[in-house]
């Protein structure tokens, strides 16, 4: 398995997890009272429970759910978090993932934790509480709480899907506004002078779209629209984004969408409103999706090696999980590509 660009060093983790002793001291109540709270909350008053809480939450820790059930400190089980499975490039690289570890006797837990980050550190204890022997989490951009439930676990980490000069220990991702860039640097070459996006809301989605405009705009070119929909992406939703930015589209507008669905979404809309695709609006969507490839014409996309992704990430899983072969540490960059269709 090849270990791509050394990136920074991991975030140095302290010598021992914190334990339920920690918290008793630090909340100045007796271990049994953490428990207490901890297990069955109603049996402790809302003062002595919240100032639990508030010792649990300053030190990280994260209760042992299944403490005593095992005859081993191995859970044969990996956890992992993503937004959603309903975008295909998430399916894609869960899929090669969970392949990868059962063909090596573990099994995936998985998580889904949507676009909010309210409830991120919940889900995070929650998981973690199941003691899994690995994680793999969907990003890497978290709050300094999910980094200290993450890095106080003390298990192998790998964050795909983005890159970050910190990351906690292991990450397989690319960079969303290097895809922005190339998109509109397709697209300016074409001599295309109008632009206009669609994106869902996701910061990674968003990433990608404001850096394409960005660009455009530096370029000496004009944006005439830039819609964003709440995340995950929808078909529905690029067909009604499209649908509003029709009065400015009055020219030859070369579009970006942050997905191969919403990208199907503005096509399909366009072609009802007797917009000619490519002629009058070039649409180029992420993901390579089977849909972009099927749909008519056959739609210009970013293609992102997700199951390498996927595959990579199973890799740095199990050699650390293994011992077997040299230890992974920063980043791996995965490679991504225009693959220019019909709609361009």
């Amino acid at each position: 398995m090849p270990s791509g660009g050394s990136g920074p060093t991991s975030i140095e983790r302290p010598r021992a997890p914190v334990k339920i002793t920690d918290v008793a001291t630090l909340a100045g109540v007796a271990p049994m009272t953490v428990s207490r709270v901890i297990n069955t909350p109603d049996r402790v008053s809302p003062a002595t429970s919240a100032k639990v809480q508030a010792a649990i939450d300053a030190l990280g820790y994260v209760p042992n759910l299944i403490a005593g059930g095992l005859s081993s400190r191995r859970s044969r089980m990996v956890a992992a978090v993503v937004p959603t499975i309903a975008h295909p490039m998430f399916a894609g690289v869960i899929q090669t993932f969970s392949d990868a570890l059962r063909l090596a006797g573990y099994e995936v837990m998985l998580s889904l934790s949507g676009y909010g980050e309210n409830d991120k550190e919940a889900l995070l204890r929650a998981l973690l509480g199941r003691r899994p022997d690995a994680l793999l989490i969907a990003g890497a951009a978290h709050t300094p709480g999910a980094i200290q439930m993450i890095t106080e676990a003390h298990i192998p980490v790998v964050e795909i899907w983005d890159v970050s000069s910190h990351p906690i220990d292991m990450l397989v991702g690319f960079d969303h506004e290097d895809v922005g860039r190339e998109v509109a640097q397709f697209f300016l070459n074409k001599g295309h002078t109008r632009f206009a996006t669609i994106s869902a809301s996701d910061p990674r989605a968003v990433q990608r779209t404001q850096t394409f405009a960005t660009c455009a705009r530096q370029a000496g070119g004009m944006v005439v629209g830039e819609a964003i929909v709440k995340a995950p992406s929808t078909i529905m939703a690029g067909r009604t984004a499209l649908a509003s930015m029709l009065p400015d589209l009055t020219e030859r507008t070369a579009m970006f969408c942050s997905s191969d669905l919403l990208a199907f979404g503005a096509i399909t809309e366009a072609r009802k409103r007797g917009l000619a695709v490519p002629e009058r609006l070039s649409v180029c969507g992420f993901g390579n999706f089977e849909l972009s490839a099927a749909s008519e014409p056959p739609a210009t996309t970013v293609s992102v090696e997700g199951a390498e992704a996927g595959q990579i990430a199973a890799g740095f899983v199990l050699q650390r999980l293994t011992g077997n072969g040299p230890r992974q540490e920063g980043q791996w960059h995965v490679p991504f590509h225009i693959l220019e269709r019909a709609t361009t």
